[in-house]
């Protein structure tokens, strides 16, 4: 059976978050048109992640969580995050939180980045000490997780 990739969770999320935010909708923190921030975060994010995914082609290496990766990409956002593109993924659903302007989508947002650490990081980090040894042992001395 085929195991569900990040792009999975991340649509179970945006449902999740539009049906959260319609059925119980905790606390409208935030109103239009500030709420219209929510696009800005949303295009910087979708940039940030076109940005990164494109380093991957560059280098030559695969963007799938269960491949092997054949380079290890350190410029351009890898100088800030070691997940620039789950990174992108929580920023798109911060900028939805922004849309929507209520509490209870934030909520999502924690479980989904839980969820993506668990499910692909901790096991392609794995992956990349095996295939890069000290070299990636060093990048992750250097560079954090997330931000």
């Amino acid at each position: 059976m085929a195991r569900p990739l990040p792009p999975v969770y991340f649509l179970l999320a945006l449902i999740t978050m539009a049906l959260a935010h319609l059925y119980y909708p905790i606390a409208v923190w935030l109103k239009p048109p500030w709420t219209y921030l929510g696009i800005g975060v949303l295009l910087l994010a979708l940039g940030w992640i076109l940005w990164a995914a494109s380093l991957f082609k560059h280098a030559g290496t695969t963007i799938k969580p269960y491949e092997e990766s054949s380079a290890l990409v350190l410029e351009g956002p890898y100088r800030f995050s070691r997940n620039p593109m789950y990174l992108g993924l929580v920023t798109i659903l911060f900028g939805v939180a922004l849309l929507f302007g209520s509490f209870s989508p934030l909520l999502v947002i924690a479980t989904f980045a839980f969820l993506i650490q668990e499910k692909f990081i901790k096991m392609e980090e794995g992956m990349l000490k095996d295939k890069f040894g000290e070299g990636y042992r060093q990048y992750c001395d250097r560079v954090r997780r997330w931000i």
